[in-house]
């Protein structure tokens, strides 16, 4: 099952969101918020908050108590 959740709108150049995005592409979820909890891009608060929001819509909509076994699988960044 996937769990999708949108980040629209954000001021910021793909190519530097991109960046950010490869780097938690195919981790888990609790790899993925140390990643960025780390990274020192611009795009680290953004990326935080898609992925807590991915979270917080697996808990809320599906009833998926453990993040633990939550997998980054898919990140697009399109052009504004």
């Amino acid at each position: 099952m996937k769990i999708k959740a949108e980040l629209n709108y954000l001021r910021m150049s793909p190519r530097k969101v991109r960046l950010a995005a490869n780097t938690i592409r195919g981790k888990d979820v609790a790899t993925a918020e140390r990643v960025l909890r780390f990274l020192t891009r611009s795009a680290r608060e953004p990326m935080m908050k898609l992925l807590k929001s991915a979270v917080a819509n697996a808990r809320n909509n599906f009833q998926i108590l453990s993040p633990e076994s939550l997998v980054v699988s898919e990140i697009t960044v399109n052009e504004g």
